[in-house]
């Protein structure tokens, strides 16, 4: 796909699929902070957010709003863990869908 025909999120977001972009990343980010060694107080206050941001009725942002309004220490964390494909992953997301 060439830069004519990749999806521009300022024209539509047709064809875009942040909702399975966020799931992707929300994965890949559980895959590095579950491990005790990974973890801090941030990440499990961030790990809260996002268990309410499943809930509808309770939340104050949905998943996507939270990977976008924290792309900068997401990327820190995969960074931190030589995780190129968690970067690549984030910064599509970024990109396209923030």
């Amino acid at each position: 796909m060439d830069s004519i025909d990749a999806p521009d999120r300022y024209v539509s977001f047709k064809g875009i699929d942040c909702e399975g972009n966020s799931r992707r990343i929300v994965e890949r980010l559980y895959m590095h902070i579950d491990d005790p060694a990974k973890t801090n107080a941030f990440w499990e206050r961030f790990r809260a957010k996002l268990a309410v941001a499943e809930d509808p009725l309770k939340r104050q942002a949905d998943g996507l709003c939270l990977l976008c309004s924290n792309i900068y220490y997401i990327a820190d964390l995969f960074e931190e863990h030589d995780d190129e494909e968690g970067l690549a992953m984030l910064r599509q997301l970024e990109d396209e869908c923030c």
